[in-house]
């Protein structure tokens, strides 16, 4: 009887641990992952599939561990408009009816060929991209639901200094010309209030892959050497001859550059993250 009365007593204190099992959530790049990790604190276990700053995310072929963790997430936070088209067949290959899948180009209705995919930059908006996380994590969750309420108001209160270095910027420095190596920043830019005169020509050949027209490379150089704008920002993750030429044209000219990247550095917050890149943009500015 007392055997019986200790695996009763077994049974009944494993179970809270079983059912307390972190959420499995996959995010196509490590910037979701880290937002929803905030949000979501131990109630969450989060995998983050783009995770190397030194990796150009536009090359990325997935891995059978990247398809297993889709395979037996719950939640899937993934971009859209492009850019991470990679996590769709993911999920193709592995349904899962249980599964809740994010599109932050579907919460913000950015669509398009000609669309912009780095949504993360858009500092106006990343309260309602953190909102979408928030809503699948308690939907998908509903027993930790005010612990995600609570953790969404914590991201967003935190992201307060990183809005007041935007505001001064557009203060400060609004309407002032300003270039970069591919759309990266761009919504950051729109919302500080910048103008961005590199020729789309040349970015958006950057951002697929391909080689800018020789008109399109002299028409970025001659920004540098006939110092039309104030500073150049380039993105670190996607460098190629030509864009390494736009920066030494840059430097020669005198003009400061802003690295700029795609996925988060490792050690840093979100928060952290676009911080620093906008407080060196201010002092670009400033220069």
């Amino acid at each position: 009887m007392r055997t019986i009365l200790v695996c009763a007593v077994t049974l009944l204190l494993a179970a809270p641990a079983a059912a307390a099992s972190p959420l499995p959530v996959v995010a196509s790049t490590n910037v979701y992952g880290d937002i929803a990790s905030q949000i979501g604190g131990s109630h969450v276990a989060v995998t983050s599939i783009l995770s190397d700053p030194n990796a150009d995310p536009h090359l990325f072929e997935p891995g059978t561990r990247n398809a297993l963790a889709v395979s037996k997430a719950r939640v899937v936070i993934q971009n859209g408009a492009g850019y991470d088209d990679f996590m769709t067949k993911l999920e193709n290959a592995a349904p899962n009816s249980k599964r809740t899948v994010v599109t932050i180009a579907d919460v913000l209705g950015v669509h398009g060929r000609d669309a912009n995919p780095h949504l993360w930059y858009d500092v106006p908006k990343l309260g309602r991209i953190a909102g979408s996380i928030e809503t699948a994590l308690a939907r998908a969750d509903a027993m930790h639901a005010v612990a995600y309420r609570t953790g969404l108001r914590r991201f967003v209160a935190s992201l307060q200094p990183l809005q007041r270095e935007v505001a001064a910027i557009k203060t400060q420095s609004g309407g002032t010309a300003v270039a970069y190596t591919e759309p990266v920043p761009g919504y950051l830019l729109d919302a500080a209030g910048l103008k961005n005169l590199a020729p789309s020509s040349f970015t958006r050949a950057i951002e697929n892959g391909t080689e800018p027209s020789p008109q399109a490379v002299a028409a970025m150089d001659a920004l540098m050497a006939k110092h039309r704008v104030r500073v150049l920002l380039y993105n670190n993750q996607a460098v190629s001859p030509i864009t390494k030429r736009v920066r030494e044209a840059a430097a020669r000219a005198g003009i400061p550059v802003v690295g700029v990247s795609e996925t988060l550095p490792a050690h840093q917050t979100f928060q952290q993250w676009q911080l620093a890149q906008v407080k060196a943009l201010r002092s670009a500015l400033a220069k």
